[in-house]
């Protein structure tokens, strides 16, 4: 099947089937759905193809009801996930490394790692089967992407929901950054590791002796703590153990005291113990004076304190934990931060210092991430303040990308405030319909309903720049909505620039191209085109000249300035606006150059050899640019140079990408020498190395803003979280709104999503948060959540495992069509989990794919003339045949089922009934029909040849290259040249009025057929009576079946009569008696199959006519003589011979098989020829 399906994906690509199915009549309109863009840092996996056939599904089902689906690829660019793989490309690790070989480095390093499987991913997601536009996809790196992402930001800020605050956030270490508690959540994150907790002494001020004893399961943060947490509200004791009088929750004594000998000295209340001062269990902040200072290390009253573990008592680090810095903010309680954004312990914490708190275990140290709370335990048994200690196993989330434990840690981030809006976000949810329905009352609402504000902004390097700049003297903020808006607020050098062609050298009246400096005066004309412009820059009070140092730029410019009365002295000269440098092609033609380059001429970095390209030439004018923009202030400049400066300053000036670079070097490149270009307003922009336009890090950085009060504005450094860009695909992928408003208005919110089943926390409800903030409505109509393809054992697939089947070998060996069944008919797409089954993938391979496959080979063996497969759609309802009539209702039921669950978005629902009508068609239609149809009966083979074709429609969406490939089989000349180029098939009427009855009546009388000849072949089975031996009646119980009907139980149950009897038992009974004519016809059946058999095994074809050749004894000649007309009928034989049983049974000779029969105690040796 493999081969098949490859063979027909090459016929999809030279036929160009997937575009003209987008470029098809679509009567109903647009249908669009989102595609959640992957990473393409990595290869495409079963995951990708869970989701990818679910959306293809989707995609081919509404382009065959009418629709028109594009379908934009894109690509997920930014991130942890690409920093992670520079960081150990390039051999570093945190920000202090990677701001040591420049960020410039380290994006551009990004940059190139992209989009470095993309070859990869568009043959694979082709081989799956999936349709999608690569060429016109988009990726969240893209510029125009990052523009409406910020422009997105701006509106928030504008409805007042961006605020900049310190929280306490999850934070990964190693990656120096906040991690989002739904990004943890999403991967299943959490990992059950063991750990220290601790019950520590703090001694009260001025009470020697007694103590608080708190627990934590943090140690490291002790060091960091400000203030103790009581209830008011719980009953505290305080005890004595030796010298020791230790408070804690009268209900903990018993779990935390243990075994220990102990005395109750008194009972107080939660309430008594608040206002308490104690001393820190470590010096470092003792003499630091610290806001609020009054507050620190005393004890509070809190409600989330209770005694269901620990002591009762909290120690509080409020930079370190959600609860404390909600209790430190409450009541102005100083925060210590003694652990730095790397995750290790500060120089002011001497004995600890550079320790890492919560490190990333190793396969050297499987608990390295306990060793700072080890060391910390260690400090405490010195200082007598440690009390005991237990090793707990816990859940403890990890970073996502680099596995490392996630620390709670204080940060100022941006924030958008949820919370104004979440009524809203609740309620325009409920548009949304859910595949599976329970997650939209359930998970999706919990989430929305307990979600914080939205952590924002992320202090890394390679994402949208968080677009607010600040003044350094002011409060004064400033949020950027677009690149225009950026151009208004850059902060200017007031110059104005005016570029100047040479007038004509002696080279240009030569018509050759010359890069030597030395060389090629000005000509007559050229001194007198000179002199025309210069008329025309009088005017402009030019306060500074630059020149290229070439001969006949120099003379150009002497001219220029003894005319407008310029100091010859103050002309400056720069190598950077020279002439392009032309190699092999200087002194040469201009022809000759342009007859090599013309291939190449949209190609901006190719170069001549030993010359420059045109992105060399605009690198330098770029760099010229900027460089004098920088150090003039108010200075009316005129540059002159050459054709590539006049055709390079526009494109500097726009930032302009290559593709760009070409079409303005195009537009200009006919430039006339001694010509005068326009007045050029110029404003810095972000731009990489090739002044191309690059809103990312660092060169956003470098743009700086005017404040209202004059002084400078700088960007903050932080990023945004990628969350946000993959929350604004739905109208960033558009460039909206500074394009494509109308499609957007018009085609806003998508019909469909599907992703699995973690997404709801993060791609879906951030996609959601958006669209309702800025659209005022949810971003989907309908919604597929897939469930998560774990190994044959039940374990997360993994690739250090192994754990899986690579997806391309499985493909090879059963075909992406059975993948794709199998997907669509598991619970996955009930949004559960389910192991890998190979088993089943060979099931579905075998029974639904290699089933039909044989069907359809039957049908070629006898296919129906042409003019009646031409009838077969209107005619095919006319038979009079109770299996027509019985199949094509049973393909109305398909049809129905299979368009009510896609209507439904309920996959599953609709891929499974198929696999029971394929079974049906072969199975019972088929094998009952198979003798009709090889006679000849033209309703028989129209009624196949319908049910093929519509099979084929209904299976498109499915297994989309078994769909094309029956089709491409059977189809007509003026059929569509691909069933992805047909229309859905319609159902019928519920009643088929043609056939007198009804359709729900067929099937069921069917059914009922089906459940007693189910019960017969029991019957014969208890008995040990083959069904080739014909038996005389069958009587059953509940009777009510037509005479079609009963004709097909006697002839699958072959008996001569079936009888009706109420008076039975049981359902069915069958007469066992075997007279001896019944017994003669059973051993008739017996030799055809013999004889069957025989004709495979030498390979015989269904239309090979043969002659036969028996030996038998007297007994057995009588028998093939009473059936002889039977047997030549069914065996295609053409002569019967028999031959005397003497000497040798057959002489040697040609023969194709020479084999021996027995039936009970017959025995025929046949010789069968040709």
């Amino acid at each position: 099947m493999a081969k098949r399906e490859e063979a027909i994906l090459q016929f999809w690509k030279k036929n160009k089937i997937f575009q003209k199915s987008l470029d098809k009549n679509s009567p109903k309109g647009n249908y669009v759905f989102y595609d959640g863009p992957p990473f393409a840092t990595g290869l495409i996996h079963y995951g990708h193809i869970l989701g990818s056939t679910a959306k293809d599904a989707v995609a081919r089902y509404q382009t065959m009801r009418g629709y028109h689906v594009p379908r934009k690829w894109g690509w997920d660019c930014h991130g942890l996930p690409i920093e992670n793989i520079v960081e150990k490309d390039l051999n570093i690790a945190g920000h202090k490394e990677i701001e040591k070989i420049g960020i410039d480095k380290f994006v551009e390093h990004a940059r190139s790692l992209v989009l470095q499987y993309d070859k990869e991913w568009e043959s694979g997601v082709e081989r799956i089967g999936r349709w999608v536009d690569f060429r016109g996809g988009y990726k969240t790196m893209d510029n125009t992407f990052i523009e409406s992402v910020w422009w997105a930001f701006s509106e928030l800020n504008k409805k007042g929901l961006i605020y900049e605050g310190v929280r306490v956030l999850a934070y990964c270490a190693r990656c120096e950054t906040p991690i989002a508690n739904s990004e943890i959540a999403m991967d299943n994150s959490y990992k059950d590791i063991a750990d220290l907790s601790i019950y520590v002494k703090f001694e009260l001020e001025n009470e020697s002796g007694t103590y608080l004893l708190a627990w934590t399961t943090t140690p490291w943060t002790l060091p960091g703590n400000t203030a103790i947490a009581v209830n008011k509200n719980i009953t505290y004791v305080k005890v004595r153990i030796g010298n020791d009088v230790l408070i804690l929750a009268k209900d903990t004594l018993q779990n935390v005291l243990k075994e220990k000998e102990y005395s109750v000295v008194e009972e107080i209340k939660g309430s008594e113990l608040i206002g308490k001062k104690y001393k820190p269990v470590f010096p470092y902040y003792r003499n630091v004076d610290l806001p609020n200072k009054e507050n620190i290390w005393k004890v509070w009253s809190a409600d989330f304190v209770t005694t269901e573990k620990g002591t009762g008592i909290a120690h509080e680090a409020p930079a370190f934990g959600e609860d404390d810095m909600n209790l430190a903010k409450q009541y102005s309680i100083p925060w210590i931060i003694h652990v730095d954004e790397t995750g290790r312990f500060k120089p002011e914490v001497t004995d600890f210092s550079g320790l890492k708190v919560k490190p990333k275990d190793t396969p050297e140290d499987k608990d390295a991430h306990m060793r700072s709370d080890i060391e910390i335990i260690k400090y405490l048994q010195k200082t007598g303040a440690y009390f005991d200690k237990e090793k707990i196993i816990h859940s403890y989330p990890h970073c996502m990308r680099c596995d490392t434990p996630i620390i709670y840690y204080a940060l100022p981030s941006w924030f958008i405030n949820i919370q104004k809006v979440k009524k809203n976000i609740l309620k325009r949810a409920e548009s949304m319909n859910w595949v599976p329905a329970h997650l939209k009352e359930g998970r999706f609402k919990n989430i929305v309903e307990n979600a914080p504000d939205w952590n924002v902004s992320r202090n890394r390097y390679w994402a949208s720049p968080l677009p607010v700049w600040k003044c350094e003297k002011c409060t004064e903020q400033v949020f950027i909505s677009s690149l225009a808006d950026l151009k208004v607020k850059t902060k200017k050098s007031g110059n104005k620039y005016f570029v100047m062609r040479h007038g004509e050298a002696e080279n240009n009246a030569k018509n050759i191209y010359s890069s030597n400096q030395k060389i090629n005066h000005l000509t007559e004309k050229g001194r007198t085109q000179v002199l025309q412009t210069i008329g025309h820059l009088k005017s402009k009070k030019i306060t500074k000249i630059y020149c290229s140092p070439f001969l006949r730029t120099r003379e150009t410019a002497q001219m220029v300035a003894e005319k407008i009365g310029f100091p010859l002295e103050k002309i400056i000269y720069d190598d950077r606006i020279r002439e392009l440098e032309f190699g092999d092609f200087s002194e040469r033609p201009v022809s000759d150059y342009w007859d090599y380059m013309k291939d190449k001429i949209w190609e901006f970095d190719k170069k001549v050899p030993g010359g420059e390209s045109f992105q060399d030439g605009k690198n330098r004018i770029g760099n010229f640019l900027y460089d004098i923009d920088q150090k003039n202030k108010n200075e009316c400049i005129l540059i002159i140079s050459h054709g590539i400066a006049v055709e390079m300053v526009p494109a500097v000036i726009e930032a302009a990408d290559k593709k760009r670079s070409a079409e303005v070097f195009h537009l200009h490149m006919k430039n006339k020498t001694a010509e005068l270009h326009r007045e050029h307003e110029f404003s810095p922009l972000p731009h990489n190395a090739n002044y191309e336009l690059d809103f990312h890090r660092p060169y956003i950085d470098e743009i700086r803003l005017v404040c209202s009060c004059k002084s400078e504005m700088k960007r903050v450094p932080e990023v945004l979280d990628s969350w946000l860009e993959s929350g604004s695909m739905p109208f960033a992928q558009n460039h909206y709104p500074f394009e494509n408003r109308d499609w957007q208005k018009n085609n806003f919110p998508a019909g469909f999503v599907a992703e699995y089943i973690a997404q709801t926390r993060t791609w879906f409800y951030y996609t959601h948060v958006l669209s309702t903030i800025l659209f005022d409505h949810a971003p989907f109509d309908n919604v597929v959540t897939t469930g998560t393809l774990l190994s044959e054992d039940g374990q997360k697939i993994s690739k250090s495992k192994k754990n899986y089947p690579d997806p391309w070998i499985f493909i090879d060996k059963y075909g992406v069509d059975a993948l794709r069944m199998y997907l669509m008919t598991s619970p996955l797409m009930k949004g559960e989990d389910a192991n890998f089954s190979e088993k089943l993938v060979q099931e579905i391979s075998s029974k639904i794919i290699g089933r039909l496959g044989n069907v359809v080979s039957f049908y070629e063996l006898y296919p129906a003339p042409e003019q009646a497969r031409y009838e077969a759609g209107s005619d095919v309802k006319k038979s009079g045949d109770i299996l027509d009539k019985w199949i094509l209702a049973r393909l109305n039921q398909l049809v129905s089922e299979v368009t009510n669950g896609m209507e439904a978005y309920d996959m599953n629902e609709a891929s499974r009934p198929i696999e029971g009508f394929i079974e049906d068609l072969s199975v019972w239609y088929l094998r009952r029909s198979r003798e009709r149809i090889k006679d000849g009966d033209k309703e028989a083979k129209q009624t196949l040849y319908f049910l093929l074709k519509t099979v084929a429609k209904i299976m498109a969406p499915f297994a989309p290259f078994t769909a094309d490939d029956i089709w491409l089989r059977l189809k007509n000349k003026n059929d569509a040249e691909s069933v992805h180029l047909t229309q859905w098939p319609k159902m019928s009427k519920p009643v088929f009025d043609i056939f007198g009855s009804s359709q729900d009546k067929i099937l069921g009388s069917m059914q009922k057929v089906r459940n007693i000849v189910s019960l017969g072949l029991e019957a014969r089975q208890k008995a040990g009576i083959k069904v080739r031996q014909p038996l005389a009646r069958l009587e059953i119980k509940d009777f009510n079946l037509g005479k079609e009907y009963v004709e097909l139980i006697k002839d699958e149950l072959n008996v001569k009569e079936v009888k009706q009897n109420k008076n039975l038992e049981s359902e069915v009974s069958l007469d066992l008696n075997i007279t001896e004519e019944l017994k003669q016809e059973g051993d008739y059946r017996e030799l055809v199959r013999a004889l069957q058999d025989m004709r495979k095994k030498i390979g015989l074809t269904p239309s090979d006519v043969v002659a036969l050749t028996f030996e038998t004894n007297d007994m057995g000649k009588e028998l093939i003589q009473k059936f002889e007309l039977d047997i030549k009928k069914t065996v295609l034989v053409s002569e019967i011979k028999f031959k005397e049983n003497t000497g040798p049974a057959f002489a040697e000779g040609y023969s194709e098989a020479r084999d021996e029969i027995k039936i009970d105690d017959l025995v025929f040796k046949v010789k069968i020829e040709k």
